[in-house]
C-alpha cells in the first residue's frame, strides 16, 4: 500500500493493538486463472511464530482456489472516517482545502496453505475462542460443547495458515495538516458522533507523530 513517511505506522505495539482490536481481516489470494478472491476471516496472529491462523467455511469456494505456498495478503482495517474540509482552520484562511478520509490499517504478506487435519482445526478454533473469550466474566470454551457436536462443526470448516513475511502499517490521521487543522478535525469527529468517528478522533489525539509539510495526496 502507499504509505507516505508521515503516515507510517511502524511501532510494533501499535500494530499489534490494531490487529487485536479488529479481530478479523480480509484474506486476498489469486487463483490459478488470475481471478482474485477475498474473504473476511476472524484471525489469530502469532507474531512470535510469524504466522496467522484462521478458518473459513468448507462451502466457501475460496479455499479450493488456493495453491499451498502461493502468495497471500491479509488486510486488517482499523477505524475510519470521512474528514470534512469545513473542519480545517485553513478553510477560513484561504479556502484551499478538500475532503479526505482518515483510517488505519495493517497489511500482512506471506504465503498461504490450507489445513484439513482435525487436530489442527481444533487447535485453531480453540486459540481463536480463547483469544476472544479471555476477558469475559464466564468465558466460553470449545470443550463446553458436546464432543460429537464439535466434531461435526470441524468437518464444516477448513483451516488457513499464512506464513507472514512482511508487516506494513499505515495510520492516516491528518499528520500532514497544521496543528490548528488537526484540532478542527478532532472536534469535528467528536461532534459527528458514532463509534468510528470517535475512534478516529481518539487515535488522532493519541498519535504523537510530528507534523509534516502539507501534501496534495488524500489517500
Amino acid at each position: 500500500m502507499y504509505v507516505p513517511r508521515f503516515n507510517a505506522l511502524d511501532d510494533d505495539a501499535a500494530i499489534d493493538a490494531l490487529v487485536h482490536s479488529a479481530g478479523a481481516g480480509d484474506l486476498v489470494t489469486v487463483g490459478a486463472d488470475g481471478t482474485p478472491y477475498a474473504t473476511r476471516l476472524p484471525l489469530v496472529w502469532l507474531r512470535d511464530e510469524s504466522r496467522v491462523i484462521a478458518h473459513l467455511a468448507i462451502a466457501n469456494p475460496h479455499w479450493r482456489t488456493i495453491v499451498d505456498g502461493s502468495p497471500a495478503l491479509l488486510v486488517v482495517s482499523g477505524p475510519q472516517a470521512y474528514v470534512s474540509p469545513a473542519w480545517y482552520a485553513a478553510k477560513a484562511e484561504h479556502g484551499r482545502v478538500v475532503p479526505t478520509w482518515n483510517y488505519s490499517r495493517v497489511e500482512l504478506r506471506g504465503t498461504v496453505r490450507v489445513h484439513r487435519d482435525e487436530a489442527w482445526l481444533r487447535d485453531a478454533v480453540t486459540r481463536l475462542t480463547t483469544l476472544h473469550e479471555a476477558a469475559r466474566p464466564e468465558p466460553w470454551a470449545v470443550s463446553d460443547a458436546p464432543e460429537a457436536y464439535v466434531d461435526g462443526q470441524l468437518r464444516g470448516i477448513v483451516g488457513i495458515e499464512v506464513a507472514v513475511a512482511s508487516v506494513e502499517g499505515k495510520a492516516k490521521l491528518s499528520q500532514n495538516r497544521s496543528e490548528a487543522d488537526r484540532a478542527g478535525v478532532i472536534d469535528g469527529l467528536h461532534a459527528e458522533g458514532g463509534p468510528e468517528a470517535q475512534a478516529v478522533a481518539d487515535a488522532m489525539v493519541a498519535h504523537s507523530s510530528a507534523s509534516a509539510p502539507e501534501s496534495a495526496s488524500t489517500t
